[in-house]
Protein backbone atom coordinates (compact mmCIF):
# COMPACT_ATOMS: atom_id res chain seq x y z
CA UNK A 1 0.00 0.00 0.00
CA UNK A 2 1.30 3.47 -1.13
CA UNK A 3 2.59 5.59 2.19
CA UNK A 4 1.50 8.90 3.01
CA UNK A 5 -2.31 10.27 3.02
CA UNK A 6 -5.30 8.25 2.22
CA UNK A 7 -6.29 8.96 -1.33
CA UNK A 8 -9.07 8.33 -2.72
CA UNK A 9 -6.95 5.27 -5.11
CA UNK A 10 -7.00 3.22 -1.82
CA UNK A 11 -11.17 2.96 -1.88
CA UNK A 12 -10.47 0.79 -4.80
CA UNK A 13 -13.04 2.92 -6.75
CA UNK A 14 -11.70 1.89 -9.93
CA UNK A 15 -13.29 -1.65 -9.65
CA UNK A 16 -16.32 -0.57 -8.46
CA UNK A 17 -16.63 1.52 -11.31
CA UNK A 18 -16.13 -1.52 -14.01
CA UNK A 19 -18.57 -3.53 -11.48
CA UNK A 20 -21.32 -0.79 -11.67
CA UNK A 21 -20.33 -0.31 -15.45
CA UNK A 22 -24.08 -0.78 -17.43
CA UNK A 23 -25.92 -0.57 -14.79
CA UNK A 24 -28.33 1.80 -13.60
CA UNK A 25 -25.50 3.30 -11.09
CA UNK A 26 -22.97 3.86 -13.59
CA UNK A 27 -22.82 7.48 -13.85
CA UNK A 28 -23.19 7.28 -9.95
CA UNK A 29 -19.84 5.47 -10.12
CA UNK A 30 -18.06 7.78 -12.47
CA UNK A 31 -18.91 10.58 -10.18
CA UNK A 32 -17.32 8.92 -7.21
CA UNK A 33 -14.11 9.82 -6.91
CA UNK A 34 -14.90 13.56 -7.54
CA UNK A 35 -17.11 13.34 -4.57
CA UNK A 36 -14.66 11.35 -2.49
CA UNK A 37 -11.63 13.92 -2.84
CA UNK A 38 -13.97 16.44 -1.49
CA UNK A 39 -14.54 14.63 1.42
CA UNK A 40 -10.95 14.09 1.84
CA UNK A 41 -10.62 17.53 1.34
CA UNK A 42 -12.02 18.05 4.62
CA UNK A 43 -10.76 14.67 6.60
CA UNK A 44 -10.56 13.99 9.97
CA UNK A 45 -7.98 15.34 12.92
CA UNK A 46 -6.98 11.42 13.37
CA UNK A 47 -7.55 10.29 9.40
CA UNK A 48 -3.48 10.24 8.95
CA UNK A 49 -3.30 8.30 12.38
CA UNK A 50 -5.93 5.23 11.54
CA UNK A 51 -4.54 5.34 7.89
CA UNK A 52 -0.67 5.03 9.36
CA UNK A 53 -2.26 2.14 11.28
CA UNK A 54 -3.65 0.47 7.66
CA UNK A 55 -0.43 0.98 6.39
CA UNK A 56 0.87 -0.19 9.66
CA UNK A 57 -0.24 -4.15 8.72
CA UNK A 58 1.82 -6.93 7.25
CA UNK A 59 1.68 -8.37 4.30
CA UNK A 60 0.14 -11.43 4.67
CA UNK A 61 -1.57 -14.76 2.32
CA UNK A 62 -4.90 -15.46 2.80
CA UNK A 63 -5.39 -19.30 2.31
CA UNK A 64 -8.28 -19.94 3.43
CA UNK A 65 -10.97 -17.62 4.13
CA UNK A 66 -14.66 -18.21 5.73
CA UNK A 67 -17.13 -15.26 5.83
CA UNK A 68 -20.00 -17.90 5.78
CA UNK A 69 -20.18 -19.05 9.36
CA UNK A 70 -17.68 -16.38 10.82
CA UNK A 71 -15.17 -13.93 9.54
CA UNK A 72 -11.90 -15.40 9.67
CA UNK A 73 -8.86 -15.60 7.54
CA UNK A 74 -5.71 -17.77 7.86
CA UNK A 75 -2.60 -18.34 6.53
CA UNK A 76 1.07 -18.63 7.38
CA UNK A 77 1.55 -16.29 10.14
CA UNK A 78 4.76 -16.22 12.33
CA UNK A 79 4.57 -14.61 15.79
CA UNK A 80 6.48 -12.22 14.81
CA UNK A 81 4.22 -11.27 12.53
CA UNK A 82 1.47 -11.20 14.17
CA UNK A 83 2.53 -8.93 17.26
CA UNK A 84 3.12 -6.43 14.33
CA UNK A 85 -0.56 -7.54 13.37
CA UNK A 86 -2.44 -7.18 16.48
CA UNK A 87 -0.30 -3.96 17.16
CA UNK A 88 -1.73 -2.39 13.68
CA UNK A 89 -4.90 -3.51 14.29
CA UNK A 90 -5.30 -2.05 17.82
CA UNK A 91 -4.45 1.31 16.60
CA UNK A 92 -7.98 1.32 15.13
CA UNK A 93 -9.67 0.85 18.70
CA UNK A 94 -12.38 1.27 19.46
CA UNK A 95 -13.47 -1.92 17.42
CA UNK A 96 -17.70 -2.05 17.93
CA UNK A 97 -18.49 -4.53 14.49
CA UNK A 98 -17.77 -7.69 14.65
CA UNK A 99 -15.59 -10.18 15.67
CA UNK A 100 -12.75 -10.64 13.37
CA UNK A 101 -10.49 -13.55 13.41
CA UNK A 102 -7.46 -12.43 11.31
CA UNK A 103 -4.46 -14.55 11.27
CA UNK A 104 -4.72 -15.90 14.96
CA UNK A 105 -5.74 -12.53 16.12
CA UNK A 106 -9.22 -12.35 17.62
CA UNK A 107 -10.21 -9.00 17.36
CA UNK A 108 -13.32 -9.09 20.22
CA UNK A 109 -15.61 -6.24 19.05
CA UNK A 110 -18.34 -4.47 21.33
CA UNK A 111 -21.00 -5.97 19.05
CA UNK A 112 -21.37 -9.79 18.59
CA UNK A 113 -22.62 -8.96 15.26
CA UNK A 114 -22.06 -12.78 14.27
CA UNK A 115 -25.10 -13.21 16.72
CA UNK A 116 -27.74 -10.21 14.94
CA UNK A 117 -26.04 -11.50 11.45
CA UNK A 118 -27.29 -15.06 12.26
CA UNK A 119 -31.12 -13.51 13.20
CA UNK A 120 -31.22 -11.39 9.80
CA UNK A 121 -29.63 -13.42 7.25
CA UNK A 122 -31.63 -16.66 8.05
CA UNK A 123 -34.94 -14.22 6.34
CA UNK A 124 -33.03 -13.39 3.20
CA UNK A 125 -31.87 -14.61 -0.29
CA UNK A 126 -29.04 -12.60 -1.53
CA UNK A 127 -27.43 -14.83 -4.12
CA UNK A 128 -26.08 -12.80 -6.99
CA UNK A 129 -27.86 -9.30 -5.78
CA UNK A 130 -26.60 -5.59 -5.55
CA UNK A 131 -26.05 -4.97 -2.29
CA UNK A 132 -26.42 -1.29 -0.61
CA UNK A 133 -25.50 -1.15 3.38
CA UNK A 134 -26.51 2.31 4.73
CA UNK A 135 -24.68 2.95 7.73
CA UNK A 136 -22.83 0.01 7.38
CA UNK A 137 -20.11 0.56 10.25
CA UNK A 138 -16.37 -0.87 9.82
CA UNK A 139 -17.77 -3.15 6.80
CA UNK A 140 -18.51 -6.24 9.16
CA UNK A 141 -22.13 -7.22 7.47
CA UNK A 142 -20.74 -6.01 3.75
CA UNK A 143 -18.25 -9.29 4.41
CA UNK A 144 -21.18 -11.56 6.05
CA UNK A 145 -22.90 -10.29 2.71
CA UNK A 146 -20.77 -11.63 0.40
CA UNK A 147 -20.42 -14.93 2.26
CA UNK A 148 -24.20 -15.33 1.84
CA UNK A 149 -23.58 -15.23 -1.64
CA UNK A 150 -23.91 -11.40 -2.57
CA UNK A 151 -23.00 -10.43 -6.03
CA UNK A 152 -21.24 -7.30 -5.41
CA UNK A 153 -21.82 -4.77 -1.52
CA UNK A 154 -21.47 -1.13 -1.30
CA UNK A 155 -21.56 0.19 2.62
CA UNK A 156 -21.53 3.96 3.06
CA UNK A 157 -21.08 6.08 6.64
CA UNK A 158 -19.21 8.65 7.21
CA UNK A 159 -17.00 7.85 9.64
CA UNK A 160 -13.30 8.13 8.74
CA UNK A 161 -12.20 5.42 11.95
CA UNK A 162 -14.90 2.92 10.39
CA UNK A 163 -13.14 2.86 6.78
CA UNK A 164 -9.91 2.50 8.08
CA UNK A 165 -10.94 -0.65 9.77
CA UNK A 166 -12.55 -1.95 7.05
CA UNK A 167 -10.14 -1.05 4.63
CA UNK A 168 -7.70 -3.12 7.33
CA UNK A 169 -10.03 -6.33 6.17
CA UNK A 170 -9.92 -5.45 2.28
CA UNK A 171 -6.30 -5.29 2.25
CA UNK A 172 -5.86 -8.91 2.91
CA UNK A 173 -9.23 -9.30 0.15
CA UNK A 174 -8.36 -6.66 -2.48
CA UNK A 175 -10.58 -8.81 -5.20
CA UNK A 176 -13.44 -8.86 -3.33
CA UNK A 177 -16.28 -6.73 -4.73
CA UNK A 178 -16.77 -4.77 -1.68
CA UNK A 179 -16.82 -1.42 -1.01
CA UNK A 180 -16.68 1.39 1.74
CA UNK A 181 -17.76 4.87 1.01
CA UNK A 182 -17.10 7.72 3.36
CA UNK A 183 -20.32 9.13 2.52
CA UNK A 184 -23.83 9.66 4.35
CA UNK A 185 -27.43 8.14 2.28
CA UNK A 186 -28.19 11.72 2.36
CA UNK A 187 -25.09 12.21 0.05
CA UNK A 188 -26.34 9.54 -2.77
CA UNK A 189 -27.67 11.10 -5.87
CA UNK A 190 -31.76 11.14 -5.40
CA UNK A 191 -33.45 8.42 -6.97
CA UNK A 192 -30.81 6.03 -7.47
CA UNK A 193 -32.89 3.34 -8.34
CA UNK A 194 -29.95 0.50 -8.63
CA UNK A 195 -29.96 -2.16 -5.83
CA UNK A 196 -31.74 -5.33 -5.54
CA UNK A 197 -31.65 -4.89 -1.59
CA UNK A 198 -30.75 -2.41 0.77
CA UNK A 199 -30.11 -2.85 4.27
CA UNK A 200 -30.48 -0.27 6.86
CA UNK A 201 -29.70 -1.38 10.82
CA UNK A 202 -29.27 0.43 13.55
CA UNK A 203 -29.69 3.64 12.04
CA UNK A 204 -33.44 4.94 12.25
CA UNK A 205 -33.80 5.53 15.57
CA UNK A 206 -30.70 7.95 15.28
CA UNK A 207 -32.87 10.18 12.15
CA UNK A 208 -35.10 13.20 13.34
CA UNK A 209 -37.44 12.52 10.33
CA UNK A 210 -37.47 8.66 10.24
CA UNK A 211 -40.36 8.11 7.37
CA UNK A 212 -37.46 10.42 5.26
CA UNK A 213 -35.22 7.91 6.08
CA UNK A 214 -37.63 4.81 4.63
CA UNK A 215 -38.19 6.74 1.65
CA UNK A 216 -34.95 7.36 0.90
CA UNK A 217 -33.90 4.01 1.37
CA UNK A 218 -36.65 3.12 -0.95
CA UNK A 219 -35.11 5.57 -3.86
CA UNK A 220 -31.99 3.48 -3.96
CA UNK A 221 -33.73 0.48 -4.74
CA UNK A 222 -34.96 -0.79 -8.26
CA UNK A 223 -38.39 -2.08 -8.55
CA UNK A 224 -39.18 -5.18 -6.83
CA UNK A 225 -36.28 -4.62 -4.64
CA UNK A 226 -36.15 -5.77 -1.04
CA UNK A 227 -35.36 -3.43 2.06
CA UNK A 228 -34.04 -5.12 5.31
CA UNK A 229 -34.76 -2.88 8.20
CA UNK A 230 -33.53 -3.72 11.86
CA UNK A 231 -33.87 -1.22 14.82
CA UNK A 232 -35.22 -0.97 18.40
CA UNK A 233 -38.78 -0.93 19.01
CA UNK A 234 -40.95 -1.43 21.80
CA UNK A 235 -43.82 -3.24 23.11
CA UNK A 236 -47.45 -1.88 22.15
CA UNK A 237 -49.84 -1.46 19.59
CA UNK A 238 -50.07 0.61 15.63
CA UNK A 239 -50.39 3.75 17.77
CA UNK A 240 -47.35 3.21 20.36
CA UNK A 241 -44.15 5.20 19.95
CA UNK A 242 -41.89 6.11 22.39
CA UNK A 243 -39.59 9.82 22.48
CA UNK A 244 -37.38 9.63 25.00
CA UNK A 245 -37.36 13.10 26.34
CA UNK A 246 -33.51 13.10 26.81
CA UNK A 247 -31.21 10.14 26.78
CA UNK A 248 -32.02 7.01 25.38
CA UNK A 249 -29.50 4.08 27.16
CA UNK A 250 -27.01 7.13 27.39
CA UNK A 251 -27.15 7.58 23.79
CA UNK A 252 -28.33 11.29 23.09
CA UNK A 253 -29.21 11.31 19.53
CA UNK A 254 -32.23 8.37 19.98
CA UNK A 255 -35.45 10.09 18.47
CA UNK A 256 -38.43 7.63 17.59
CA UNK A 257 -38.77 3.85 19.23
CA UNK A 258 -41.80 2.78 17.04
CA UNK A 259 -43.87 -0.55 18.22
CA UNK A 260 -43.84 -3.64 15.98
CA UNK A 261 -46.97 -2.56 14.32
CA UNK A 262 -46.26 1.08 13.90
CA UNK A 263 -43.21 0.20 12.28
CA UNK A 264 -44.40 -1.78 9.46
CA UNK A 265 -47.46 0.96 8.92
CA UNK A 266 -44.24 3.66 8.44
CA UNK A 267 -42.95 1.14 6.00
CA UNK A 268 -46.63 0.70 4.62
CA UNK A 269 -46.81 4.67 4.90
CA UNK A 270 -43.61 5.16 2.66
CA UNK A 271 -44.72 2.62 0.05
CA UNK A 272 -43.54 -0.47 0.74
CA UNK A 273 -45.14 -3.66 0.34
CA UNK A 274 -44.82 -7.08 1.72
CA UNK A 275 -43.88 -5.86 4.82
CA UNK A 276 -43.24 -8.26 7.82
CA UNK A 277 -41.20 -8.50 10.66
CA UNK A 278 -38.82 -11.94 10.87
CA UNK A 279 -37.16 -11.02 14.48
CA UNK A 280 -37.98 -9.56 17.41
CA UNK A 281 -34.95 -9.89 20.63
CA UNK A 282 -33.90 -8.30 23.45
CA UNK A 283 -30.26 -7.27 23.40
CA UNK A 284 -28.26 -8.95 26.24
CA UNK A 285 -25.43 -7.89 27.81
CA UNK A 286 -23.31 -10.66 26.32
CA UNK A 287 -24.49 -9.53 22.70
CA UNK A 288 -22.89 -5.81 23.84
CA UNK A 289 -20.47 -5.26 26.22
CA UNK A 290 -16.85 -3.98 26.46
CA UNK A 291 -13.76 -5.57 25.67
CA UNK A 292 -10.08 -4.91 25.39
CA UNK A 293 -10.82 -3.81 21.82
CA UNK A 294 -13.83 -1.65 22.75
CA UNK A 295 -13.01 -0.05 26.27
CA UNK A 296 -15.66 2.34 26.79
CA UNK A 297 -18.91 2.18 28.46
CA UNK A 298 -21.34 0.01 27.37
CA UNK A 299 -24.75 -1.74 27.54
CA UNK A 300 -23.94 -3.49 31.21
CA UNK A 301 -23.31 0.83 32.35
CA UNK A 302 -26.13 1.58 30.30
CA UNK A 303 -29.02 -0.17 31.92
CA UNK A 304 -30.57 -0.42 35.65
CA UNK A 305 -28.35 -2.03 37.56
CA UNK A 306 -31.26 -3.25 39.59
CA UNK A 307 -33.07 -3.85 36.69
CA UNK A 308 -31.95 -4.95 33.25
CA UNK A 309 -35.15 -4.36 31.57
CA UNK A 310 -34.79 -1.10 32.29
CA UNK A 311 -32.01 1.89 30.97
CA UNK A 312 -30.37 4.10 33.21
CA UNK A 313 -32.80 6.64 32.43
CA UNK A 314 -35.71 4.37 33.63
CA UNK A 315 -37.11 3.74 29.74
CA UNK A 316 -37.72 -0.22 28.18
CA UNK A 317 -34.14 -1.81 27.83
CA UNK A 318 -33.50 -2.22 24.09
CA UNK A 319 -35.20 -4.50 21.85
CA UNK A 320 -34.70 -4.73 18.35
CA UNK A 321 -36.93 -6.09 15.20
CA UNK A 322 -36.13 -6.80 11.83
CA UNK A 323 -38.79 -5.93 9.14
CA UNK A 324 -38.26 -6.58 5.48
CA UNK A 325 -40.09 -5.70 3.13
CA UNK A 326 -40.55 -4.95 -0.86
CA UNK A 327 -40.71 -1.91 -3.12
CA UNK A 328 -43.25 -2.50 -5.75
Amino acid sequence: MSSGQLQTRALHLDALQRTLAGTPLQAWGADLPRQIDAKLEIGHGDLQRWYAAVQALPDLAVEQQDLVDHLRLDGPCDETTRATLKSALQGLIPWRKGPFDLFGVHVDTEWRSDWKWQRVAAHLDLRGKRVLDVGCGNGYYLWRMLGAGAGSVVGVDPNWLFLNQFLAVKRYLPDLPAWHLPLALEELPPKLEGFDTVFSMGVLYHRRSPVDHLLDLKDCLLKGGELVLETLVVEGDVQQVLVPEDRYAQMRNVWFLPSVPALELWLRRAGFIDVRCVDVSVTSIEEQRSTEWMRFQSLPEFLDPNDHSRTVEGLPAPMRAVLVARKP
